[in-house]
């Protein structure tokens, strides 16, 4: 599914996915974490990140102090020129990319340049098997709307819990 397939989709169909997401973390079914992981396979299976790279061209990864430690050794900068060059403070006081697409992102091949010590988040980055799913609900909610394979694991997910009621509008 191309992002802008997906994204049309994800507008036309946002309330359903936002109940469902909120009806699972209120009320999960058993074995949700294992649901997530088995239909995860899945989905990375058709998913292509270096098609996509939405995440690095439309979101920000917060960094950790370890991860400014890491990346600006390994760039060869200090970590306050680091700071200085990239990052800003958001609301809550985390370290974020000063613009988007993300400084790192090569835009002609969709591969990051920091690839081998990118941040955290980054490495994380959709999050799809954090055990505890639930806990990690709010996430799911913001990632289905920049992320194909969230958007995919999430539409799967409606369709076994659902026994294929409620699908989404094509």
């Amino acid at each position: 599914m191309s992002l802008l397939k997906m994204k049309r989709k994800m507008q036309a169909n946002r309330p359903a996915f936002r109940r469902f997401l909120t009806k699972l973390e209120k009320n999960p079914p058993k074995k949700l974490d294992n649901m997530a992981v088995e239909i995860d396979k899945v989905v990375w299976g058709e998913t292509d990140c270096l098609a996509c790279a939405n995440c690095c061209k439309t979101m920000t990864p917060t960094f950790t102090n370890t991860d400014i430690k890491r990346i600006s050794a390994h760039l060869e900068m200090t970590e306050d020129a680091f700071k200085k060059k990239w990052l800003k403070k958001d609301r809550a006081g985390d370290w974020i990319n000063t613009k988007q697409p993300c400084q790192f992102l090569n835009l002609k091949d969709n591969k990051c340049s920091i690839y081998e010590v990118r941040p955290k988040d980054c490495s994380g980055f959709p999050h799809h098997t954090r055990r505890h799913m639930v806990d990690y609900m709010h996430v799911f909610k913001q990632n289905i709307e920049y992320c194909p394979a969230t958007f995919r694991l999430v539409e799967r997910m409606m369709e076994k819990v659902n026994g294929g009621e409620g699908e989404t509008k094509a």
